[in-house]
């Protein structure tokens, strides 16, 4: 009898004592470094999906595997900033090698006369400063674009100018570009894009690969 009611009261206070835990955690308060916690969780997640959209623009947007989809793509990215005004005339230089400014190649041309072509689709006004003040002809034909600095108009209006950069990595060539005011010098817009061709030797895209190694033949003596 006396084992049995000292279990009987055992039985009670086990139940007594989890009742008593349930009863405390629900009606617990959060303390205030459990709502900071909070916050900082709602920041990590916010960031997970901002992670996730950058992740996708990069993968859909950025990275592109053909030169035509690159250029695409920085255009796009430039027409999509609304501090462009598009009424005022925009000129296109060549896209330079980033260690050096004064240096291009026919890559940086082929990219900024491209671009030329997007931007002007996409409703810019773009001007060709190249004009010369004549068309000069010769028995091969005629001509009017010149990078001759001495047949060019001394003065260009006041405009926004395409300058933009290029760097050669293993498989790939990052582009940034950047919409400026040649006054001010403020940057209205920017992109960036990088060409995945996946070669091992970009030379045959930049036209400089060593010649090909020659082999003297002599007669045996």
């Amino acid at each position: 009898m006396l084992k049995t009611f000292a279990k009987a009261c055992l039985v009670t206070a086990t139940a007594s004592f989890f009742v008593a835990c349930s009863s405390s955690q629900s009606v617990f308060t959060p303390s205030y470094g459990d709502k900071s916690v909070a916050e900082e969780n709602h920041k990590v997640q916010v960031t997970k999906q901002h992670m996730q959209i950058a992740n996708d623009h990069q993968m859909n947007i950025t990275t592109q595997t053909t030169l035509e989809g690159t250029i695409n793509s920085l255009a796009t990215q430039m027409m999509r900033n609304r501090k462009m005004d598009t009424s005022k005339p925009v000129l296109i230089t060549s896209f330079v090698r980033l260690d050096n400014f004064k240096k291009t190649t026919e890559f940086g041309r082929i990219v900024s006369e491209s671009l030329i072509n997007e931007m002007s689709n996409r409703g810019f006004n773009v001007i060709e400063y190249r004009g010369q003040m004549a068309v000069s002809i010769n028995e091969k034909g005629e001509y009017f674009i010149t990078r001759n600095p001495y047949k060019l108009k001394d003065e260009v209006p006041n405009t926004y100018v395409v300058v933009g950069t290029y760097s050669r990595q293993y498989g790939k060539v990052m582009l940034n570009a950047r919409v400026m005011d040649n006054i001010t010098g403020k940057i209205i817009s920017s992109s960036r894009a990088t060409y995945k061709h996946n070669k091992r030797n970009d030379c045959l895209i930049f036209k400089d690969c060593k010649p090909a190694r020659t082999i003297k033949i002599i007669k045996e003596k």
